[in-house]
């Protein structure tokens, strides 16, 4: 009997590769080590993952708000181009642009806050730089992101997102058209 012990046979392939066998106590003892790892590996990669979701979001939103600034002041400027009743051509012009931004105020108006209008009436003979024969009314947007985000950010995204989001547009109006 003692003899068998020792043959080949006896002794299994891995311990005679000069390998331990790990027996019930050793495997138990490895899962527990092991255990909460992966917790620990998500908890210290969550937060750098869920930064970058939440950039891509605010930042989104912030080319929503740009984009929509910059196709209301558009929606402004051809609204400007209708007739309006004026009994001189300032007050034509006058009415022309505050319709023009009645109008781009309109376009907007999903907005948390609404953006401030800003109108500037160029009249001929000064007119339009590129053509000072025409008469200008330019509208502008502005819109406070700094104050009124649609998307709270997160502890020093702040400081990478703009202050304000500015849409501009400008018509100009052959003055003989005006009244």
């Amino acid at each position: 009997m003692i003899a068998r012990a020792t043959s080949e046979r006896a002794i299994p392939a891995r311990a005679r590769r000069g390998k331990r066998l790990p027996n019930r106590a050793q495997k138990h003892t490895q899962k527990r080590v092991q255990r909460g790892a992966a917790a620990i590996e998500f908890a210290l990669a969550f937060p750098l993952f869920f930064a970058i979701l939440y950039g891509i979001v605010m930042y989104s939103m912030i080319f929503l708000v740009q984009q929509s600034l910059t196709s209301a002041v558009a929606e402004g400027a051809r609204a400007a181009l209708v007739y309006q009743n004026g009994a001189d051509p300032a007050s034509a012009l006058t009415s022309r642009a505050q319709a023009a931004c009645k109008r781009a105020l309109a376009v907007v108006g999903w907005l948390a806050q609404a953006p401030q209008c800003t109108q500037a009436v160029n009249a001929a003979p000064a007119g339009c730089t590129e053509n000072t024969a025409m008469d200008c009314i330019q509208i502008t947007l502005t819109y406070a992101w700094s104050t009124h985000p649609l998307v709270p950010p997160l502890p020093l995204m702040g400081l990478l997102a703009p202050s304000s989001l500015v849409g501009q547009a400008t018509v100009q109006i052959n003055p003989e058209n005006l009244l």
